[in-house]
């Protein structure tokens, strides 16, 4: 992958590029960042512009013999470690599902991965075996290029096995270059962090997020803009959410917001079952869409703007008809609820028990006022 093919960073593309071409790149690097902001994009590109044998000012070539081989990611010089499943896995036993999953979404997060090896509710986890294989791999001599990197994709779970790996990042062979890709500093060891030199990426713009969608999806048209909003600065979310367009999570939202507010527990409970047909990913994106709708309640709450809420025009009036019913600690009981619901379907709970329940929750968050939701809305 090429720094041209990334989206948005610009400010960090730049930084990495110069470290390179300055020979300042140090041999234990930290990008940190948001979920969806291309950490791993990033971390790629600037191992192939390090293994090029013709880079620019601005990107490798594209053309040359390790470049072509590290966009298939099959140089011998450039090594991956990342999750697996197992008590005695490594990385190299997964490397064709690797080159597959990152292929198709260079943007992925911990569940696709672990979903692409067939984890299903297993754990993640970086083996202590797999610590031993990196130590031993990065002690040869380079195969084909001057250089040899490691990109260890979340460290975060590492655990306590990190320690092994201590002295080979302080004191690396020559020409070794580590290059972690973190999503959460405070998962990572603390003796980790301090080898490291950080660079922090922010998450994407909303312009950054919408060219890049158009580029993929031409055709959005004026879901585009929904996309964006939804995604808030996490490309992953918005290729996601761009897959299954046509998708109308606003009237679903709106239509469980009023009958949780009624009770009418026969109707949480056909609502229920029409969820669970959604298919996972939908009902992941209600959920996300629902968070979304959730937190620009609490802005307009909090500012009484209503002419730069975030939402769909129609759903802007019925957030400010809901702003009139509920209050801040309300929205953060219903925010809260949300966020515990999309790590249960994420998890493989079974939606229409898990909905089911949510909908008596948020009935009961409701109506501590009493307002007529369905005459307001």
């Amino acid at each position: 992958m090429r720094f041209e093919h990334i989206v948005g960073q610009s400010d960090s593309q730049e930084r990495l590029r110069l470290m390179v071409q300055q020979d300042r790149l140090p041999h234990a690097l930290l990008l940190l960042g948001p979920e969806g902001s291309g950490q791993l994009a990033l971390a790629v590109a600037t191992a192939q512009y390090l293994l090029c044998n013709d880079r620019s000012q601005n990107d490798a070539c594209g053309i040359c013999t390790n470049c072509r081989k590290t966009e298939q990611l099959i140089h011998p010089d450039l090594h991956f470690s990342f999750p697996t499943v197992g008590t005695k896995a490594v990385s190299d036993q997964f490397m064709k599902d690797w080159r597959s999953g990152f292929a198709h979404n260079p943007y992925l997060n911990a569940n696709q991965w672990l979903q692409h090896i067939g984890a299903e509710n297993r754990q993640g986890n970086i083996t202590k075996e797999e610590c031993v294989a990196i130590i031993k791999k990065l002690s040869f001599k380079t195969f084909e290029a001057d250089a040899k990197v490691m990109i260890l994709w979340l460290p975060e779970y590492l655990a306590k096995e990190g320690n092994r790996l201590l002295k080979i990042i302080e004191e690396p062979p020559p020409d070794t270059f580590f290059i972690l890709v973190a999503q959460s500093a405070e998962k990572i060891l603390n003796t980790i962090l301090s080898r490291c030199q950080l660079i922090k990426i922010p998450p994407l713009t909303d312009q950054d997020i919408l060219k890049g969608i158009q580029n993929k999806y031409p055709n959005l048209n004026e879901q585009a803009e929904v996309i964006v909003h939804l995604s808030n600065g996490n490309f992953n979310a918005a290729l996601s959410l761009a897959k299954e367009q046509g998708t109308t999570y606003n009237t679903i939202f709106l239509d469980w917001m009023r009958k949780t507010y009624k009770g009418n527990g026969i109707d949480l409970v056909k609502w229920s079952d029409e969820f669970s047909r959604l298919g996972r990913e939908n009902q992941k994106h209600y959920l996300l869409y629902g968070l979304h709708f959730l937190r620009e309640l609490t802005v307009l709450m909090a500012s009484g703007d209503t002419e730069n809420i975030r939402l769909p025009k129609d759903d802007n009036q019925a957030a400010i008809k809901l702003s009139k019913i509920l209050n801040l600690d309300q929205i953060d009981l219903a925010i809260a609820l949300f966020n515990t619901c999309y790590q249960h379907i994420e998890r493989n709970a079974n939606p229409k028990i898990l909905m089911t329940n949510a909908g008596i929750r948020l009935h009961q968050i409701m109506r501590k006022k009493q307002p007529d939701f369905q005459a307001t809305t």
